[in-house]
Order: C-alpha cells, then structure tokens, then sequence
C-alpha cells in the first residue's frame, strides 16, 4: 500500500511540476540557439563555444536549485559574465520550459 501511495504522490509531483512550467519548449529552443549558443552549448551535438566557464543548457538543467522561479529570476538579472538581455515575459517563459526539458 507504501508503494502504491509513493508511486501516486510521484506521478502527481511530476505532473504538477510539468504544469507549473509555462512556454513553448520548441520556441525555447531556437530562441537559445538564436542568442545563447554563442557562449552556451543550448542543444546535444553542439560544437562547444569558446567561452569558457558557461554551463552547458543541460548542466543547469540538472542543477537541482534550478527550479521554474530561479530561472525566471536569472534571466530577468544582469550578470557579469553575461550580456545584459532583455527579453519579454513569453521568451522567459520558454526558455524556463527549454532548459527544464532538458532534465528528461
């Protein structure tokens, strides 16, 4: 019965995380090939850029602090390393729904 609950309780965490992620992963997508892979590996099978010392799409994707809020937070921020972006809400949105793709 243990695992019967613990095996709904997941399908249910995972559903409601699916949810919570807002944007077109496929727009995400190409929005990151178009303006981050220049420093960023955004996609599998893509040359590395020469910037050092920016995760990969994927490496964040796995970092467990990164959460659909984290991300939108990061990417409404001006950051050292990074160009100052401005995007819109709807292109926050997909992204977010990109990157977290990416831990499937």
């Amino acid at each position: 019965m243990r695992l019967i609950l613990a095996s709904v309780l997941l399908a249910l965490s995972a559903a409601a995380h699916a949810q919570s992620v807002p944007g077109d992963t496929s727009a995400g997508r190409n929005l990151a090939l178009r303006i981050c892979s220049d420093c960023h590996v955004v996609a599998a099978g893509q040359a590395r850029p020469a910037t050092d010392g920016a995760p990969t799409f994927a490496a964040v994707a796995r970092d467990p602090a990164a959460t659909p809020l984290s991300l939108r937070v990061f990417l409404q921020s001006s950051h050292v390393n990074m160009p100052n972006l401005i995007l819109r809400p709807s292109e926050i949105d997909d992204l977010t729904s990109y990157i977290l793709s990416l831990r499937r």
